[in-house]
């Protein structure tokens, strides 16, 4: 149950990164909350909100189920839920980015 909880925390602090960066910046960005879901943008503040509740929600999972730096099953299990997330958003985004240009 451990390595489950340390995966989605991975997913959500991965996930929580573009989310803050773009809602500081001030710029639209897509979210589940978007019409389509996930490729219409949603507003600055929705962003900066759903980032924020991803990082809370990453960060008290940590704090529940705390993680020794190092390559052991809690780490290696954090990391793949980060990099999973990682690869999928940005294969995911890029496919919306393309939609968009009309290529």
């Amino acid at each position: 149950m451990k390595l489950t909880a340390m995966f989605f925390a991975g997913v959500l602090l991965c996930n929580c990164i573009p989310h803050l960066v773009s809602g500081l910046q001030g710029k639209p960005f897509p979210t589940p909350f978007a019409r389509p879901s996930g490729v219409g943008d949603s507003s600055p503040i929705v962003n900066f909100l759903w980032g924020a509740s991803n990082l809370l929600l990453g960060a008290g999972v940590l704090l529940r189920h705390p993680v020794l730096a190092g390559f052991g099953p809690d780490c290696t299990a954090l990391m793949a839920g980060a990099a999973a997330s990682g690869v999928f958003l940005s294969l995911h985004f890029g496919k919306v980015a393309r939609d968009r240009k009309g290529n």
